[in-house]
């Protein structure tokens, strides 16, 4: 099987059910963004970090690869039985997140993305996660979305910084807080 289709040369793409829509619509950047989003995390993912927030990070992996697959079905007319995330899924980035909060000094003032190149992978994944959470909620407001995907995106954002502030705190590396100027 060849990976290319040709079918997509004239700005065109189906979604999972067959209807065939432009490139450019919300849903294609919805799951594009998620892609891009998986894209970083695989970056976060074989850096040198615990082995826990590697397991934890390769179940992220897995559930984007869900909402990815949620987003690509034409809600109207996909029959393919498409795989659900499930609120254990968001309730275990608040207990991964109450596990690392637990282990962090309390913050006090916003944290300035940087400091190491993986610190700064988890910012630019937190930051692709809300551009995804965005999208999605736009879509959401057009047609049908598993209400739990925005949610998801909203938890997995959050999820992000705090990774970064364990990571940071794990390798060493100081934060950088933002003082304004006043």
């Amino acid at each position: 099987m060849k990976i290319y289709t040709k079918t997509g040369d004239k700005g065109e793409t189906s979604l999972i059910g067959g209807t065939r829509v432009p490139k450019y619509h919300l849903r294609i950047e919805c799951y594009g963004t998620v892609d891009e989003l998986n894209s970083y995390i695989g970056l976060i993912q074989c850096q040198r970090i615990g082995s826990h927030s590697k397991e934890i990070l390769k179940e992220i992996q897995d559930r984007l690869f869900t909402i990815g697959a949620a987003l690509a079905a034409d809600p109207e007319k996909s029959r393919m039985k498409i795989p659900d995330l499930q609120q254990e899924d968001i309730a275990l980035l608040e207990q991964e997140m109450d596990n690392m909060n637990e282990e962090l000094p309390a913050l006090k003032h916003f944290v300035l993305p940087g400091g190491s190149t993986v610190v700064s992978w988890c910012h630019i994944a937190r930051c692709v996660c809300r551009r995804a959470e965005r999208l999605t909620v736009q879509l959401s407001t057009e047609s049908e979305v598993v209400p739990r995907v925005a949610i998801y995106l909203n938890r997995l954002s959050d999820y992000l910084f705090v990774l970064g502030r364990k990571i940071a705190q794990d390798t060493q590396t100081a934060e950088s807080i933002w003082i304004p100027r006043v």
